[in-house]
């Protein structure tokens, strides 16, 4: 038998979470070792954030081509979708291979290579070699749901882990699922010229929770794809083809689907029973309020496996929790758990979709208002061709103090990042009114929406 591997914090799972919990602990100066049984490369950079967002260029790029043609051919030379979409998964391998050699160069001889389970409280194997860790990150990532009834349209099945295998688009396309992903891949794959067909059982897509909001992206990306909301959405084979069909009858036919319903956590093999992690029904970790611990075993859960805040820079922060959580641990200390950020959301759909801090449903209306702000009033949408943009932010009724927003907005990208600072920070709604605006900008549209929101406080 081989002489067992020995370390303060074994790191299962080589992603965003589990790259920054090791050089956390690096820092920290204890031993540490990661382990993974690839690809490497994180989901961010293989088949998320990156690709989707590789995938929305392209079909930004031809949308716009086809509009300046008003309908005749593009030129000889001229870009096709194809050439587009092979454009982006290029883009998507470069920076996969680009995380992954960092990966390997950043880690060195602490990379292990293979697939862990534990044996026992701070015991591992990993496929026949035994490691030994003080305390253990578990930072696996997560895999698409992919609904049992779909089993029998075979690989006509795409996921979001998939569809950047396709070397040739379809004519048309079913989504199950208008979640954040949803709808970007949705808008991506309808801008490149597939007819897309979605649903989802939210009233709203995208996960928004603001029903203005909600009713203002319904507005704005119905022209470009078929939405079938709040009922259940089924496929079946139909021939050659596939039917897809909504709660109230309406049917089409298309070639492929793509099952947009979110993610599981990968715990399967890990055997976390053996690590006295205590569990639910569905044999998932009984996570304590912040998500990162289950009872009194020494482990440690960060990024999409826990499914907090199943977002890349949620991972980068969970890693560093992780990795000082583990050391205690390690160490015998005790001290406050960490504090996370304010929540902060974007989907790229161009208008973006933005949200930051408490979301719609969440709010105490007795002691809120809401500030809103339209781009028909603001100089720099109405020149974007872009009056439908909507701006909602909402502060505490007695100081101004800002409680979230939730925004549909041209480069909403950016007005989102101000709002998080700003509620993070605690700034009210006269604080910020005081700080200068350019015009014209689409940071105006904050303005009015906190001229709209002082304007109530107090009242």
């Amino acid at each position: 038998m081989s002489t067992p591997l020995k370390t303060d914090v074994a790191i299962i799972g080589a992603g965003t979470a589990g790259i920054g919990a090791f050089a956390e602990l690096g820092r920290l100066g204890l031993s540490r070792l990661l382990i993974d049984h690839g690809p490497l490369g994180t989901t961010c950079a293989r088949v998320g954030c990156m690709p989707s967002k590789a995938a929305l260029h392209a079909g930004s790029k031809w949308a716009t081509l086809r509009t300046l043609l008003h309908g005749t051919e593009p030129p000889a030379g001229a870009q096709r979708p194809i050439d587009l979409w092979r454009h982006a998964r290029t883009t998507r391998d470069m920076l996969a291979g680009n995380t992954a050699k960092r990966t390997i160069s950043a880690a060195g001889e602490n990379l292990l290579m293979g697939r862990a389970r534990f044996t026992g409280p701070g015991a591992l194997d990993v496929d026949g070699r035994r490691v030994e860790a003080r305390a253990v990150i578990v930072a696996t990532g997560s895999s698409p749901v992919v609904p049992g009834f779909l089993a029998g349209l075979g690989e006509r099945v795409l996921t979001t882990d998939t569809l950047f295998d396709l070397d040739e688009l379809p004519a048309s396309i079913g989504m199950l699922g208008l979640g954040a992903i949803g709808l970007e891949m949705g808008l991506a794959l309808s801008r490149l010229g597939v007819r897309v067909v979605a649903g989802d059982m939210k009233e709203l897509p995208a996960g928004i929770s603001d029903p203005e909001i909600g009713q203002a992206a319904i507005a704005r990306f119905a022209p470009e794809l078929t939405m079938w909301l709040g009922q259940p959405m089924q496929a079946r084979l139909d021939g050659a083809r596939i039917t897809v069909s909504a709660g109230d009858g309406r049917s089409e036919h298309v070639d492929l689907v793509l099952a947009a319903l979110g993610r599981n956590p990968n715990l399967a093999g890990l055997d976390l029973a053996a690590a006295g992690v205590p569990l639910d029904d569905k044999g998932r970790p009984r996570l304590d309020d912040s998500g990162l611990c289950a009872g009194d075993a020494p482990v440690v859960f960060a990024g999409d496996v826990n499914g907090v805040r199943p977002l890349m820079h949620e991972a980068v922060d969970e890693g560093l929790f992780a990795a000082r959580l583990a050391a205690r641990m390690v160490d015998g200390g005790t001290g406050e758990p960490p504090q996370r950020r304010v929540p902060i959301g974007i989907v790229f759909s161009d208008p973006d979709i933005g949200s930051v801090g408490l979301a719609h449903d969440q709010l105490d209306m007795g002691s809120t208002v809401i500030g809103s702000a339209e781009g028909s009033g603001n100089g720099r949408a109405q020149v974007l061709g872009a009056p439908g943009d909507l701006l909602r932010v909402y502060a505490d009724a007695t100081s101004g103090r800002l409680l979230g927003a939730s925004l549909i907005a041209s480069h909403g990208e950016h007005l989102t990042h101000l709002l998080a600072w700003a509620v993070q920070r605690g700034e009210t709604a006269q604080q910020l009114l005081e700080l200068p605006y350019y015009h014209p900008t689409m940071e105006e549209l904050l303005q009015s929406a906190l001229k709209d929101a002082a304007r109530q406080v107090g009242g």
